[in-house]
């Protein structure tokens, strides 16, 4: 169970790490619903794996052996949970630094008893470089990450070197990095980022047709089905880690 209250961890009141740091999310405090705050304390630990500074054991964290996708940034879950409803085969870790999105995946998780999601409340940065050892991801899921439109802030952008690079190295041959944003502009630099990196290839020429990858597919939520509605692009970018 994890330290709700360690200082490398939001607090249930306090929606961000109190230390200053450039990071890839911004520190803000968002709306929580009483079942929210419910679900993150009452059913996020069952399914919490806590930041610590050494390699996470995956087969020990999920009790088996078999693939393993990170999902970077899920919001409020909705499409973690599908996927890994659709590919019971396949184990997810989930990470999120907010409470709203905590407790709506963990609710998510019991309701629909999926036992292939875990889920770490911390700075995805730093859970990559400390806790994942190389190759040992079938896949990575970066959907909508937040854009930062301002150019002074676009240092602050999750798919930029050198993380752009750290993420390559963890995925095993053969494996992919599928990344979704609805800011052309980032999704530009993202193809820009991505396709300089040279253990990365791109499946499509520039941007994938479809949101469709080789392990587990996209699916469209309704704030996305809303926003294709109202005429708003979505850029989807599918690479394989090279040398299978």
């Amino acid at each position: 169970m994890p330290d709700l209250q360690s200082p490398d961890l939001p607090s249930p009141d306090q929606e961000g790490p109190p230390h200053r740091r450039v990071r890839s999310f911004a520190l803000r405090r968002g709306h929580v619903t009483p079942a929210q705050r419910r679900a993150y304390e009452t059913l996020f630990p069952r399914v919490a794996i806590a930041f610590e500074d050494r390699i996470l054991d995956l087969e020990q964290a999920f009790g088996r052996r078999a693939p393993c996708v990170l999902e970077i940034g899920f919001g409020m879950g909705e499409t973690t949970a599908a996927i890994a409803a659709a590919r019971p085969d396949i184990d997810f870790i989930a990470i999120e630094v907010f409470v709203a999105g905590i407790g709506a995946l963990a609710r998510r998780i019991e309701e629909m008893e999926l036992s292939n999601v875990r889920v770490i409340q911390h700075d995805a940065t730093e859970v990559v470089r400390r806790m994942l050892a190389p190759a040992t991801l079938a896949g990575v899921h970066v959907f909508f990450p937040d854009p930062w439109p301002k150019k002074r802030h676009h240092k602050r952008r999750l798919i930029a070197q050198p993380f752009a690079g750290e993420l390559a190295e963890r995925i095993n041959r053969g494996g992919y990095l599928h990344c979704a944003t609805d800011w052309q502009p980032y999704a530009e630099q993202m193809v820009e980022v991505l396709s300089a990196e040279p253990r990365l290839e791109n499946l499509h020429p520039g941007f994938a047709p479809a949101p469709v990858n080789p392990l587990a597919e996209r699916p469209v939520t309704r704030f996305h089905a809303r926003g294709k509605s109202l005429g708003h692009g979505t850029w989807d970018l599918i690479f394989r880690r090279a040398g299978a």
